[in-house]
């Protein structure tokens, strides 16, 4: 049998998912090494030889900024080893929330991060759940864009709640929430926030009947977790008979663990695109790996993908 012309590297902020999509897809994660020198400087070596190969690097961009950096130097070096391609997997796609310019003198950069990417040689980018949708059309290069809803919509079903009810934190998430409730036959309601600035709520204010349902609020990121709770607090406070939130990307910074654990979800359901640093049992982890594996494997076999993408 001829050698399989794949391989399969992560960076060392995503080698607990590398390695679980690399059993999924049925090999081993390559053999990889960094150099760290005493100022902080450092070097990717891929030890396993990727000559003519279709190289898969995995690595979620969330900071510090040394996790894309280690990315890019991948790519170089898979570039410079004459890998075949080279496809970036990077489950969690940091920097996505700067996606335009809101205001002057500010950077969009989502497109920077796409120029850097395609300059040090990628030939395809798999990621999940962008911030935005038009983040596809910063890349010059294939993109595939995978949903949580794949993984979410299951566990759902399972969970099989009597007076189902989908939920957008804010008015943003509209679109992703109406998804859910169209693709599960539910209804849905819309949290309306009004900020003061950055990470802090002015006010909220509710769309729709929540009373008696068993509301599930959907998002792609829970940062610092202060809308999602609040909008937590603002169903009950609405006569919902229970809350939980379903989101893609756990950044979960500052004081998120502490008013997430203290909130009135029931259950916080979250992928591992970005590893959680605390663990408690409100908080459910659902895997991407045999997500991840599938794609590469589908297109390592020139097969489609497009069943993959349910919303």
């Amino acid at each position: 049998m001829s050698e399989k012309l794949i391989a399969i590297f992560s960076g060392r902020s995503t080698k607990y998912l590398g390695e679980k999509i690399a059993e999924s897809y049925g090999t081993k994660l390559g053999n990889s090494d960094v150099t760290v020198f005493a100022d902080g400087e450092f070097r990717t070596i891929l030890n396993d030889n990727v000559r003519g190969r279709d190289v898969f690097l995995i690595q979620s961009t969330f900071p510090p900024a040394d996790n894309l950096f280690e990315l890019l130097l991948m790519v170089d070096a898979a570039r410079r080893a004459s890998a075949k391609s080279i496809v970036a997997v990077i489950p969690y796609f940091g920097f996505a929330r700067q996606d335009r310019k809101d205001r002057p003198r500010v950077p969009i950069s989502a497109k920077m991060i796409a120029n850097l990417l395609t300059a040090a040689g990628v030939n395809r980018v798999i990621t999940l759940d962008l911030h935005a949708d038009q983040i596809q059309g910063f890349f010059d290069v294939p993109v595939d864009h995978l949903y949580a809803s794949t993984l979410f919509n299951d566990y759902l079903k399972k969970l099989n709640l009597p007076n189902l009810t989908m939920a957008s934190p804010d008015t943003g998430g509209t679109r992703r929430a109406a998804a859910y409730a169209k693709s599960l036959g539910t209804d849905f309601v819309i949290c309306y926030k009004q900020r003061a600035k950055p990470n802090e709520i002015a006010k909220m204010a509710l769309i729709g009947e929540v009373e008696g349902k068993d509301i599930v609020l959907v998002d792609d990121i829970i940062d610092t977790a202060g809308t999602i709770t609040k909008a937590a607090e603002l169903m009950m406070e609405n006569g919902a008979s229970s809350v939980r939130t379903f989101c893609t990307h756990p950044v979960f910074s500052e004081l998120a663990y502490d008013r997430l654990v203290n909130s009135s979800f029931t259950e916080i359901v979250v992928t591992d695109t970005i590893p959680l640093k605390k663990e408690h049992k409100k908080f459910k982890v659902l895997s991407t790996a045999e997500l991840f594996a599938e794609v590469i494997h589908r297109i390592d076999s020139k097969q489609s993908i497009s069943s993959l993408f349910q919303f």
